[in-house]
């Protein structure tokens, strides 16, 4: 068995429940109302996602995540 990384963004909602995104997989999210409920949850819908086989194709690479300041 062979192993892949994916980086989760992570962001709080107004609930307080965690939830993450994996950029490089089309419609893979979940949430949890810890930050380890929020990757467990992850890794079963990342593996799911690649068993269905709906994360085909050619892999989006993730770069970053930037902080921008516009005036309001």
């Amino acid at each position: 068995m062979s192993q892949r990384d994916f980086y989760v963004v992570i962001e709080k909602d107004e609930d307080g429940f965690f939830v993450g995104e994996v950029p490089q997989l089309k419609a893979c999210y979940a949430q949890g109302r810890t930050l380890d409920e929020l990757m467990a949850n992850m890794r079963e819908v990342i593996a799911l996602s690649l068993a269905d086989g709906s994360a085909t194709g050619t892999p989006v690479e993730f770069v970053g995540v930037q902080k921008v300041t516009v005036d309001v």
